[in-house]
């Protein structure tokens, strides 16, 4: 049988998790390994400095999983190292409460999850609802992460890539199917509120405005928009490699010119 293991990055209590694992649980046995308190926008952060705990966690009375006073990826790091005994076949990040599209991905601690399940071996994809409402409805993007998730070991998902599924907040029957598209263009208009707490000690908020550039059709974005599931595959291969032949080429060039002529 499938074996997979669940985390997220809203907390091991939130209404996305219960319903992506009430989903696997149909047809996998699931390791959940997630975080004990709110762990939204972390990044792909480690403790370090702290002792990790993890507390066994338990829903309607029976046992659901460890919840861990950390980052969702100490949860699969702590998971795939230590708590579990045998390596899973599948790392599934989310539902996550919100959208992880476009520029969303650098700072989601749900995709940051399924990126170290990644970089630990694992087959991996992260999951998001795009609905912020913590008690938002996730039948349906549990739905349709369960038709993925079983088709993932197929779908040969390659070496240092993730999935990346976002499902539009839409009733399952309104959902008109699944697409594979590229992240859009979209980003933040990012202010800061300047605030003063009861001693009048100044602190800053951070709101903002997403903007989707026009023409994002065939993107995760346009996708949604459109009312589809986007699937996107995302490769953490940082190295801008044809950049990096111009730049040594370049610099090549400059040091030789130089030193034909020393200043």
């Amino acid at each position: 049988m499938l074996h997979i293991l669940v985390t997220n990055d809203d907390g091991i209590d939130s209404k996305g998790i219960h319903a992506l694992v009430h989903e696997l649980r149909s047809f996998a046995r699931v390791t959940v390994i997630a975080p004990d308190r709110q762990q939204s926008a972390v990044g792909h952060a480690l403790t370090v400095a702290d002792p990790l705990r993890a507390t066994p966690f338990h829903r309607d009375g029976e046992l659901f999983g460890f919840a861990v006073s950390g980052t969702p990826a100490d949860c699969v790091k702590l998971g795939l190292t230590t708590l579990m005994s045998e390596k899973p076949d599948l790392v599934v990040s989310g539902i996550n409460h919100g959208a992880n599209t476009a520029v969303n991905v650098v700072y989601s601690g749900t995709v940051s999850a399924a990126t170290e399940g990644m970089i630990m071996g694992v087959p991996s994809i992260a999951v998001s609802l795009c609905n912020f409402d913590p008690d938002a409805d996730c039948t349906a993007a549990a739905h349709f992460a369960g038709i993925i998730v079983r088709h993932a070991l197929d779908l040969n998902i390659p070496t240092g890539s993730i999935l990346n599924v976002n499902v539009p907040a839409l009733p399952r029957e309104e959902i008109q199917g699944i697409k594979f598209v590229p992240l859009s263009r979209g980003y933040w208009d990012d202010r800061y509120d300047v605030r003063s707490d009861p001693m009048q000690r100044t602190y800053y908020w951070i709101h903002g405005t997403y903007h989707v550039p026009a023409g994002e059709h065939e993107s995760d974005d346009g996708a949604l928009a459109d009312g589809y599931v986007a699937v996107t595959p995302i490769k953490f291969e940082l190295t801008d490699r044809p950049t990096l032949a111009s730049l040594a080429s370049r610099f090549n060039e400059l040091q030789n010119g130089a030193g034909a002529n020393p200043r």
